[in-house]
């Protein structure tokens, strides 16, 4: 499987300079490819491969008078950009016909100077990693690297970020086997919330850190003043990197919080059931701003991440169950009830709940019950059939067991135990 590993660098200021030139570059020879691929497009022509692209918007092109500055950087990450190109229609075309999940992909678009993040990314034949622990890139010289843990084998390729807040960043791609942990006994559901971000099946309760409401002091004052700087001053552009800056404090913040949280819930459990949230749509609501700091897309992406890389199993609970309306203890229905509601007492058999912990067991139930059953397929009506979580490439943070967030146990703020 694939993992990324990200690593902060400091370049001089000459190899400052350098990458942005090449940064220009790869941007340039993107755009003029898209615009080959758009001109063919028009005429009614296949669209040109990338070998050909590449002989005609690199090679070519570096001995014309317009783009002969093409040859001062390494061809490597020009070529990369052509291939990203090319990936974007792919993309698009299987989005089209079916052939991609997800939401719909849309055709490559022209890229900007002005874009906040830029990106390199180098293959094997245009990095290395010198002995004294610097990363040597093709015509730019050997990087310092703050190497925060090692790496667990060679990287296929390396990838270079300029964030917004100025930090430029070295992602490595390696490729590494699945690393089994020791079965694990137990089996956990959980439902989402925003009040509590997370309430277990098991009884226990994640509280919201909202990182975002936290720093809101913080960031309204950065961005005040940014509005009161002259457009294109370089004042405009300090106090621009400074609420960049802030920003990338809180997501960097949310993103370590949730790494310890997720990485506690997958070493513990054998089995993970979480309920397909349709996040896009609650973050277009009143609530927009908590749905987009509680960050429950990541939290599901790295538990599925991180279960396939330590054997554990996923379950994703269709949203359509009523995990709220069904009581945990006798199975009765008892009709939808308003967000104000928080504990319920079941008119069947008389149990009493807490609606986030008896939505959760209900999950846990409705993932067992689809588990225990055969491959063929799901036999309850909306729940989604377990499974191994796939790879991806996708970044990875290791934390020591006990490290994450502390859930508060079960009892506390009005949660009864089970």
């Amino acid at each position: 499987m694939h993992l990324r590993y990200s690593y902060r660098l400091y370049p001089t200021s000459v190899q400052r300079a350098v990458l942005a030139r090449t940064f220009g570059c790869a941007r340039v020879v993107y755009n003029d490819a898209l615009e080959v691929r758009r001109e063919a497009r028009r005429a009614g022509l296949p669209y040109p491969k990338v070998a050909e692209l590449q002989k005609l918007v690199i090679t070519a092109a570096k001995k014309t008078t317009e783009r002969s500055w093409l040859a001062s950087v390494g061809a490597d990450p020009l070529i990369q950009s052509l291939r990203d190109l090319d990936a974007g229609y792919r993309n698009f075309f299987d989005s089209v016909s079916g052939k991609r999940a997800g939401r719909p992909v849309g055709l490559p678009r022209f890229k900007s100077r002005k874009d906040s993040r830029q990106s390199l990314r180098f293959t094997r034949n245009g990095f290395r990693i010198r002995s004294n622990g610097k990363l040597n890139l093709a015509k730019i010289g050997d990087v310092r690297v703050r190497w925060s843990r090692a790496l667990p084998a060679v990287p296929s390729s390396v990838t270079v970020v300029l964030d917004a807040a100025g930090r430029y960043h070295a992602s490595f791609v390696v490729d590494v086997e699945p690393e089994p942990l020791p079965e694990a006994g137990g089996e956990v559901g959980i439902d989402l919330g925003l009040a509590s971000y997370a309430v277990l099946s098991t009884g226990e309760v994640v509280d919201n850190p909202r990182l975002l409401r936290k720093a809101e002091k913080r960031l309204k004052a950065a961005q005040r003043e940014l509005s009161r700087k002259a457009k294109g001053s370089k004042n405009r552009e300090k106090a621009r990197r400074k609420a960049a800056r802030a920003h990338a404090k809180v997501a960097d913040s949310r993103r370590d919080w949730l790494h310890k949280l997720t990485t506690g819930i997958v070493r513990e459990n054998q089995a993970v059931y979480l309920e397909d949230l349709n996040v896009r749509g609650l973050a277009r609501g009143r609530l927009a701003k908590s749905v987009h700091d509680a960050g429950w897309g990541t939290f599901r992406r790295m538990i599925e991440e991180k279960a396939a890389r330590y054997g554990r199993t996923v379950g994703i609970v269709h949203r359509a169950f009523p995990s709220s309306q069904l009581c945990s203890a006798c199975g009765a229905r008892d009709g939808p009830k308003p967000l104000q509601v928080r504990t319920w007492t079941c008119g069947a058999c008389g149990a009493g709940h807490d609606r986030d912990l008896n939505a959760a067991r209900n999950i846990l139930a409705a993932g067992r019950a689809d588990r225990s059953n055969a491959s063929g397929g799901p036999v309850r009506p909306g729940v989604a059939e377990p499974r191994r979580a796939r790879s991806v490439e996708r970044g990875t943070h290791r934390s020591p067991r006990g490290t994450g967030p502390k859930p508060r146990t079960a009892g506390s703020a009005g949660i009864p135990a089970p």
